[in-house]
């Protein structure tokens, strides 16, 4: 039964209703095709039964073509939603990886410097072994592989070592202070005083390096254990000394030059150049805007005169002209010494005398192929019926001072005694007992026996007078301060310094520029 209906439904779906019921009529004789209208009825029936079949196949056509819109939809909708689901899940990955490569970045500065400014970063990657011969051969010097050591080596963090050494073009701090003293022939002096913390790490690379370093016998100056005496007793009783000054000392030493020394000295490229950007500095500008000031570098980075580590570097790079001098000098018959760009030769005879012209053409040859250039106006031949002078001490029989400032002295020493120090004067020192105090222990390194009674006498005059301090008229004086540590806007120093550590805020000057203060005059052994 089952089967029959779903035969007659299939029928009915293959053809349509009214041609099975014609058919079936047919078959059981209730329909007589013969009959009149019987005919055009049937016709009738089949062509509507075409036409629902026609219809029905059309709506199936729709149908589907509606479905593959739908699906072409759906389709799509899935497409973007897992796109945006990739994006999110990328996102999420990139974000991942950026604070990866940042955390790896941050502990990568904890751990090594690889960026010191533009131009002096080249030889950063340059790490590992040192030149073990070289090290030894320059004084047994102590091996540092990379940042990481000399900065342990010198007890501070990677970040405070790489805020020290970094070179900025335009900073809002500045690691030294600047200010003018006059010179003694005329002119202003250019001193580049560094910041306490600066300065800590310039005298231990000092201490732990350079002093190390073996120079000539006849560099005098800034060596330790000697001084201007040892300079100048050489030359005692000379027939003629010659006194020549290199002009622009410290300033001609640049920054590939200072690098080079200490690869020389047995580092490589990361440590030689943070050592050499830690000893040298641009000339520095200040500029205001908005309200704050601002550093400008302007120039190379030379030597600064004022640095505890400077001196040392310019007898290590002199070896080699003291080398040659001291030949020149052997070979001449003449006595040679160099205090700094102080360069003296002696000599005593008629052989050796009639050589000065040839000496001194000599000397300012091997000066400038060194790099260094004669002051045209320091030049001095000094024959003994004259007052010979060799860094400020008389050489002609002996040892000593000028007797017309030493007769000088006795006299404002015995006026400060009876009348007291007010209204009176010695040199350009603030007040005349610091002043005479200078002069007398000058003296005392010259010429201890004369020296002794003036001591003496200064005693009694302390004693009488007081000694000069005033604190009220210093605290007068005292430059504001104010904090001294990295710039928050340079990206690279990201340990800050010890907040305790301060420097001094400079004057601006005129039309942007910083108008450096000048330092009242004072002996020039008070500078040393």
């Amino acid at each position: 039964m089952n089967q029959a209906r779903q035969a007659l439904y299939d029928r009915i779906r293959e053809s349509s209703k009214d041609e099975v019921i014609l058919e079936e009529m047919i078959a059981l004789g209730f329909w007589d095709p013969a009959q009149p209208g019987k005919e055009a009825a049937a016709e009738l029936i089949g062509k509507t039964a075409e036409l629902e079949r026609e219809m029905s196949a059309l709506r199936s056509e729709m149908a589907r073509i509606d479905n593959q819109e739908a699906m072409l939809k759906a389709l799509r909708k899935r497409n973007m939603e897992q796109a945006k689901a990739r994006r999110v899940e990328t996102k999420k990955r990139r974000e991942a990886e950026r604070q990866a490569r940042a955390e790896a970045w941050r502990l990568k500065k904890q751990q090594d410097i690889l960026y010191l400014g533009e131009g002096y970063s080249h030889s950063l990657g340059e790490q590992g072994a040192c030149d073990a011969a070289a090290l030894d051969e320059n004084g047994a010097l102590p091996a540092y592989e990379n940042a990481a050591a000399l900065a342990a080596a010198m007890g501070i963090s990677i970040g405070e070592l790489r805020w020290l050494a970094f070179g900025r073009k335009v900073s809002q701090t500045t690691h030294y202070q600047r200010f003018q003293v006059p010179k003694k022939s005329g002119g202003l002096r250019l001193i580049s005083a560094p910041m306490p913390r600066l300065k800590e790490i310039q005298s231990w690379i000092l201490r732990e390096i350079l002093e190390k370093v073996p120079i000539r016998s006849a560099a005098r100056g800034f060596v330790r254990g000697k001084s201007i005496v040892d300079n100048a007793r050489p030359h005692v009783g000379a027939d003629v000394v010659i006194n020549v000054d290199i002009k622009d000392f410290f300033p001609t030493v640049t920054y590939p030059r200072v690098k080079g020394v200490f690869r020389k000295l047995g580092y490589r490229g990361q440590v030689a150049t943070i050592l050499a950007m830690l000893t040298t500095e641009p000339e520095m500008v200040a500029l205001e805007m908005d309200g704050q000031r601002y550093w400008m570098a302007k120039g190379e980075r030379r030597l600064p005169q004022g640095a505890p580590s400077s001196p040392a570097l310019t007898n290590i790079i002199c070896r080699g002209l003291d080398a040659e001098l001291e030949e020149l000098a052997l070979v001449n018959e003449y006595e040679y010494t160099r205090y700094a760009d102080d360069i003296t030769f002696s000599t005593r005879g008629r052989e050796a005398n009639r050589r000065i012209g040839g000496v001194l053409r000599k000397i300012e040859q091997h000066v400038g192929a060194h790099g260094f250039t004669l002051h045209p106006d320091k030049t001095k031949v000094l024959r003994n019926n004259a007052r010979q002078e060799v860094t400020g001490i008389v050489v002609n029989e002996k040892l000593s001072v000028d007797r017309k400032t030493l007769r000088r002295f006795r006299a404002v020493m015995f006026q400060v005694e009876q009348d007291g120090p007010e209204g009176k004067h010695w040199g350009q020192a603030e007040h005349v007992i610091a002043g005479l105090t200078g002069y007398a222990h000058f003296l005392k390194m010259v010429d201890p026996a004369r020296a002794q009674p003036f001591l003496e006498q200064l005693a009694r005059i302390v004693e009488k007078h007081g000694n000069p301090v005033y604190p009220e008229r210093r605290a007068a004086r005292a430059p504001s301060w104010r904090r001294y540590q990295p710039d928050s806007d340079q990206a690279e120093a990201t340990d800050a310094a010890p907040a305790a550590n301060e420097a001094p805020a400079h004057p601006s000057g005129s039309e942007g520029e910083a108008a450096t203060p000048v330092l009242e005059k004072k002996p020039w052994w008070k500078f040393w």
